[in-house]
């Protein structure tokens, strides 16, 4: 059969079967399988889909996923998440959009000792969400704020994201913690500007908090203490050459464990609940590596990937035009599909051509994790507008979309000045060499 024909097949039966709402890990396996099997007969492909799995299943370094997830769920269990919330709200609280404020804090805190968007948003909605509705905000700019504030959790390091495109490229991976690091300051800060915006313009939609002591101020910060001791513990060793990345995921993992027990915050109750959240949300990780995989060898075998860098490379609009064209299709697949299928389908193509047109790979790296974030939160397949749907149901889809949107719209600016500056993101990599 024609190789091309069986590509555009192979694409077209894998949306097709997203579409269908069929699991996008399956989607990506049974497609990569039958292509394979149509090209090269099924003994092979039956041996690729024993062979795969396994291989995926049982490298190592792929083990630094679920030791970061599992890291954020004992912090949540903890309480860590409540005592980032309750630190935001004793400084920003008497502002107007205090609590606002201090969501977008909280999730920035939380993503520091946690690599998932989707546990950052889900974690906060149940936390940060309530207090803002008991307070009087609009519940579908409530709920935007934190699906956007999520978004921090594969921005700000750790990163499970970050440690996907670094193996899958063989870029450092703590130089792409590094290099995340600034940019994601920068979102938070843009989002304090949003807010502060909207309540200068709307102040209905923002109602002032109430103002706390200098005591409670101080107290909230020293609560943080064992948020603060994991941050600076498990990168300061990796910077430090202390410790691997993988082993400062499980270093992590032990460690936030063995704080919440110290502090009497995890119980068996909590470490088994938490045990089982990083069980669901690791699965369903590795079940989109897997399937990723199995496509990602239909389309070498379909050579897909060698025509599409060199049709890439070869257009004659310049190395920053061909970059853009490749943030639109960023844009594009992120309104149907997954931000991890994203990276693991599209990484293999598009990584070998921006390095080919002269971009830096760990800048390239910021780039491409910030065009997925929009993913998390555009319509209609926002990740985390759904997992917040899910929590708050009575608050509509399309109602945090629209909450969403003006934190869309700074990110965009924040691609613009990441790509017009890549400075922001390599300064900081620069200095740990």
């Amino acid at each position: 059969m024609d190789r091309e024909l069986v590509t555009v097949l192979g694409f077209a039966a894998m949306f097709a079967l997203m579409a269908l709402r069929v699991p996008i890990g399956v989607a990506m396996g049974v497609v990569g399988v039958l292509g394979f099997g149509a090209l090269s007969g099924m003994s092979p492909a039956m041996n690729l889909l024993g062979n795969v799995p396994m291989s995926v299943l049982t490298d190592y370094n792929l083990s630094v996923i679920p030791m970061f997830i599992l890291m954020g769920a004992f912090a949540s269990r903890s309480g860590m998440s409540s005592e980032l919330f309750t630190a935001g709200r004793a400084w920003f609280g008497h502002r107007r959009g205090g609590l606002a404020y201090a969501s977008i804090a909280a999730c920035g805190g939380f993503a520091a000792i946690n690599g998932s968007s989707v546990a950052t948003a889900a974690t906060m909605s149940q936390v940060a969400l309530p207090e803002m509705r008991r307070a009087g905000y609009d519940p579908g700019f409530s709920a935007g704020l934190i699906a956007a504030g999520g978004t921090l959790g594969i921005m700000i390091p750790p990163s499970t994201i970050f440690v996907l495109y670094g193996i899958m490229t063989e870029v450092d991976i703590a130089k792409l913690f590094a290099a995340g690091a600034v940019p994601g300051l920068l979102a938070v800060l843009l989002y304090f500007a949003v807010v502060q915006f909207l309540g200068w313009r709307n102040p209905a939609l923002l109602p002032l908090g109430e103002p706390h002591s200098w005591r409670e101020r101080l107290s909230s910060v020293r609560d943080l203490w064992a948020v603060l001791l994991l941050f600076a513990f498990v990168l300061g060793g990796i910077y430090t050459g202390l410790f691997t990345v993988q082993e400062a995921a499980g270093i992590g993992a032990s460690g936030t464990l063995a704080i919440g027990l110290l502090r009497r915050r995890l119980g068996w109750r909590e470490i088994r609940a938490a045990l089982i959240d990083a069980l669901r949300v690791s699965s369903a990780i590795m079940m989109i590596v897997v399937g990723a995989f199995l496509f990602g060898y239909f389309l070498t075998i379909t050579q897909f990937t060698q025509h599409a860098v060199g049709w890439l490379v070869e257009l004659p609009i310049g190395p920053y035009g061909v970059l853009a064209l490749v943030m639109v299709g960023y844009f594009i697949l992120g309104a149907v599909m997954d931000e991890l299928a994203m990276i693991l389908l599209t990484v293999p193509i598009v990584f070998p051509a921006m390095m080919q047109l002269g971009f830096d790979p760990v800048w390239f790296g910021v780039i491409v994790v910030m065009a997925v974030t929009f993913g998390m939160i555009c319509p209609p397949v926002g990740m985390n507008v759904f997992v917040i749907n899910s929590i708050a149901s009575d608050i509509s889809l399309g109602a945090i979309y629209r909450g969403t949107m003006p934190f869309i719209a700074v990110d965009i600016v924040r691609l613009v000045l990441l790509c017009a500056f890549p400075s922001i993101a390599l300064w900081l990599p620069g200095l740990l060499q």
